[in-house]
């Protein structure tokens, strides 16, 4: 059972865990279960996505119910009217704010028709980010540091550019735990290891948008699941008591500590 954020006559949100595609995909053709298949199925109408996350990364995914809902939803998300914050555990310590404005390229996964005579050039993508805590652990992930450094930031993409968070995180060095494309095997290994943490530490925490057919301000928010959660609690990150369903980052206090042997 999918966890509904939000539903209404036009739109419907659900929470989507860590390791369930949207869709059919040729990413995994053994894979039998969908997003888009299983809120179907559970709410008994059709849905359209109007927007993607990656397999990999859990949070805040929007459905149209309708074909208007989802003509206007979309328009919104390629204008780039739609604010999304996610968060992530990356290794080392970024600084405590700033942007990442580096072009990417555009990319296809296997399956998709790549159009004839498309370019190879970079488009312009931006990345905002702000450090919420950081840690380091007496732990020795490689053999020239005898200790190994992690924060939890808080980014919101300004652009809509496939992979974007993931890729500009590996370009600035810090990049997100468990992401095995763009991630570091030895700290992925660590974490799974040390933590039982075998998924992408990645979630769209929040979308903030207008309402495509009633145009009254949207904030949906996503809860951390409970390995997210139990990630963050092992590393000395707590919540704050007042605690709602909705995870607030900036309830966190922003912390750098060194845990003791």
């Amino acid at each position: 059972m999918l966890d509904v954020i939000f539903r209404d006559e036009h739109l419907i949100a659900i929470h989507k865990p860590a390791g369930l595609l949207v869709h059919r995909s040729e990413i995994d053709r053994s894979e039998t279960r969908f997003a888009i298949q299983l809120l179907r199925d559970q709410i008994g109408q059709r849905v359209f996505p109007v927007h993607r996350l990656d397999r990999g990364t859990s949070g805040v995914l929007l459905f149209a119910l309708t074909r208007e809902a989802l003509v206007a939803a979309n328009r919104a998300f390629e204008l780039n009217e739609v604010d999304k914050t996610y968060l992530a555990v990356v290794r080392g310590w970024p600084d405590e704010h700033g942007e990442i404005d580096h072009p990417l390229t555009r990319q296809y996964d296997n399956h998709e028709h790549r159009p004839e005579g498309a370019g190879t050039e970079a488009q312009s993508a931006l990345t905002r980010f702000k450090r919420l805590a950081a840690v380091e652990l007496p732990i020795a992930v490689d053999s020239h540091h005898s200790t190994s450094r992690y924060a939890l930031l808080q980014l919101s993409p300004k652009t809509g550019r496939r992979h974007q968070i993931r890729r500009h995180l590996k370009h600035i060095a810090h990049p997100i735990i468990g992401d095995s494309t763009h991630g570091k095997g030895i700290h992925n290994r660590m974490f799974a290891e040390h933590f039982g943490c075998r998924r992408m530490l990645l979630m769209c925490d929040t979308l903030n948008l207008v309402h495509p057919v009633l145009h009254t301000r949207l904030e949906l928010c996503a809860a951390t699941d409970e390995t997210f959660e139990s990630v963050l609690t092992s590393l000395g990150w707590q919540r704050p008591p007042s605690e709602s369903r909705s995870f607030d980052p900036a309830g966190f206090a922003r912390q750098n500590q060194r845990f003791s042997e």
